[in-house]
C-alpha cells in the first residue's frame, strides 16, 4: 500500500468513524526548529536516536561531510472520539528536514498512527511510519569498486501495549517490524527488521519525570545469501535509554537524555570488512524548555554523539545545537 493511500485510510476512518459530538474532538499541534549540525551525514541518525522513534538507522560508511543549519517543521493532526469500543484517537504527522547549503541531505518522513483504549488502564497503539528516499552519501560498491549514490527508504509498523497500573507508572511493550529498502545500486542491503522492547515512564516526584527502555533488535539483509557482495550489513542491536524530566518551576523544565547502542555485525562472508565487528554509539542530550502559554513553549537544546566502531578503528562525534518553538491548537 503506498504512503498516499494509507493517508487517505487513515482521513476517511477520521471522518466516517462513529463518534459522539460532544467528546469528539480535533487538534493540531506544530514544531519549528533551527538547528546548526557538525556532520550532515551523521545528523538524521542523531535526530532519531530515541525510543519513539526510529533508533536503529541505517548503516552509516561515509562520515564528515561537513557542518549546515537545518530547518526542522513538523505537524501533527489528530482526532479524538468515542464509539462502542472506548475513546480512540487517528493521528497523521509530517516532519521534514530542510538544509540550507546541502540539499541533498534533504528528506522527510510521515507516521500514522491509531490509539485506542482497551481498558480505563490499558491502551494499544499502532502505527507505520515511512521515511523515503533519504539520502546517505556517495558510497563505494564493495563488490564493483564503483561510486554511486547511496538512498534508502524505511517502513515500519509497529505496537504498542501500555498500561498504568498506578496514577504515577505508566509500562509499555513496544514490537516493531519493518524494511530498510536501498536503491539498486546498493540493494544487497535491503533489510527485514524486527523489535522488542519494554519501555517505563515514572513520575518519580512533582519535580521529576522518568523515562527508561530497551530494545532488542534484529535485522537480515539481502546480502547474506550474496557471498559475491562481500556486503552484508545484517546487524544485533542493543539499545538503552534514560530521560530525565526536571520540572524547575510551572514554567521551566530541563530534559536530560542519555542513549547507548550495541551493534553486533554478524557477517560470515569472506571479504567483508563487517565480520566480526561491532559498533557502539554513546549519545546524550540537554534541552531546556520554558512554557510561553497554554498553547506555546519555546525550547533551546544540545546534543553530542560519539560512534567508536572496530571496523577502521575510528571514534566519530556529532554535535548539533537548535532553538525551537511547540505550540498546539
Amino acid at each position: 500500500m503506498t504512503v498516499s493511500r494509507l493517508a487517505l485510510l487513515f482521513l476517511c476512518a477520521a471522518w466516517w468513524a462513529p463518534a459522539e459530538p460532544a467528546v469528539a474532538q480535533w487538534s493540531l499541534e506544530t514544531e519549528s526548529n533551527l538547528f546548526y549540525t557538525d556532520d550532515v551525514s551523521l545528523f538524521s541518525a542523531s535526530r532519531r536516536l530515541a525510543l519513539m522513534e526510529d533508533p536503529t538507522q541505517p548503516v552509516v560508511d561515509v562520515t564528515n561531510q561537513g557542518s549546515d543549519t537545518v530547518v526542522e517543521p513538523s505537524a501533527e493532526v489528530k482526532r479524538i472520539f468515542s464509539s462502542a469500543l472506548g475513546r480512540t484517537e487517528l493521528s497523521v504527522k509530517a516532519q521534514g528536514f530542510v538544509f540550507a547549503t546541502k540539499s541533498i541531505y534533504n528528506h522527510a518522513t510521515f507516521r500514522f498512527e491509531i490509539e485506542q483504549d482497551l481498558t480505563r488502564s490499558l491502551l494499544l497503539r499502532v502505527n507505520y511510519y515511512y521515511a523515503p528516499d533519504l539520502f546517505l552519501a556517495r558510497n563505494v560498491q564493495r563488490s564493483t569498486g564503483i561510486v554511486a549514490d547511496e538512498r534508502v527508504s524505511t517502513h515500519i509498523y509497529s505496537a504498542h501495549l501500555e498500561g498504568r497500573p498506578s496514577e504515577d507508572l505508566t509500562l509499555r511493550l513496544l514490537t516493531r517490524y519493518g524494511s530498510r529498502d536501498y536503491n539498486a545500486a546498493f540493494q544487497n542491503r535491503d533489510t527485514t527488521l524486527w523489535t522488542v522492547g519494554p519501555h517505563v515512564e515514572w513520575a518519580a516526584a512533582r519535580w521529576l519525570d522518568v523515562t527508561a527502555g530497551y530494545h532488542y533488535e534484529r535485522g537480515l539483509a539481502d546480502g547474506r545469501t550474496q557471498p559475491q557482495s562481500k556486503d552484508d550489513v545484517s546487524y544485533i542491536n542493543h539499545y538503552l535509554a534514560l530521560g530525565l524530566m526536571l520540572k524547575l518551576a510551572p514554567q521551566y523544565a530541563v530534559f536530560l537524555g542519555g542513549d547507548y547502542e550495541h551493534n553486533i555485525f554478524t557477517s560470515t562472508l569472506a571479504g567483508d570488512e563487517r565480520q566480526g565487528q561491532k559498533e557502539d554509539i554513546y549519545q546524550w542530550e540537554l534541552e531546556f524548555r520554558r512554557t510561553l502559554n497554554e498553547r506555546a513553549t519555546f525550547t533551546a537544546g544540545f546534543q553530542r554523539s560519539v560512534r567508536v566502531s572496530n571496523i577502521t578503528a575510528r571514534s566519530v562525534p556529532d554535535n548539533n545545537t537548535w532553538l525551537g518553538l511547540e505550540c498546539a491548537f
